[in-house]
């Protein structure tokens, strides 16, 4: 059986982008066909993404999947390693109960709570092994997301009007401006990409600088 990505995401309950994903990560090899190019997923296939899928349902990192796939530990073996982390996480989440279970019976609002004083417990906690979960790592990442999106259309955009430019003097050479000209004009959108890329790798750097240093200090 061969099919194409379209019926093995049906089949097997996977989106296309996730098992492009697997296959990036050398978790899947699909043969290519030597007629059009496109990837061929046999029935090997299939059952490797119902090996995937289960695992990473279970919480299976990526490394210890490729490492079972290998063959250098056995399911069993990889279980036994991520059951030593479930167990772990259970024990942090119990930590993180027990802790919002004393704070249910507070009857103070938030602006008279002694913060410090139920930071100092955590602090405690945490040096004792526990760790609690991060939400201000999620607030940090959506803050990527608007500039990533801006920057990236604003260098297709500039792209698209270079390609233009090159498109418009290659249909006729003989009417066209100097060619010298039509490169500087063919630059400049070019020149607004970079700027925009190196905007974007700044705001980046002082997200990361910045703001996450900042959540992680309070």
């Amino acid at each position: 059986m061969r099919v194409k990505i379209n019926e093995v995401e049906a089949l097997v309950g996977i989106t296309k982008k996730n098992i492009r994903f697997y296959e990036a990560e050398g978790l899947l090899t699909p043969r290519r066909n030597s007629e059009n190019g496109y990837r061929d997923y046999g029935e090997a296939e299939v059952e490797t993404l119902r090996q995937i899928k289960l695992l990473r349902k279970l919480g299976v990192p990526l490394e210890e999947i490729r490492t079972m796939q290998t063959g250098a530990h056995t399911v069993g073996d990889g279980m036994r390693r991520h059951l030593i982390t479930l167990e772990r996480d259970r024990a942090n989440l119990e930590q993180s109960i027990q802790l919002c279970d004393r704070l249910t019976g507070c009857q103070e609002r938030l602006a008279d709570l002694d913060a410090g004083a139920v930071l100092a417990e955590m602090d405690a906690m945490e040096q004792s092994g526990t760790t609690f979960q991060n939400k201000q790592r999620l607030d940090i990442r959506v803050r990527y997301v608007a500039p990533v999106v801006i920057a990236l259309l604003t260098v297709a955009l500039m792209a698209a009007l270079a390609a233009l430019i090159f498109w418009a003097y290659l249909m006729d050479p003989a009417d066209a401006p100097p060619l010298l000209l039509m490169l500087v004009l063919a630059a400049m959108p070019l020149l607004v990409a970079g700027g925009v890329v190196l905007a974007l790798v700044q705001r980046i750097r002082e997200i990361g600088r910045g703001e996450e240093d900042d959540a992680k200090n309070y």
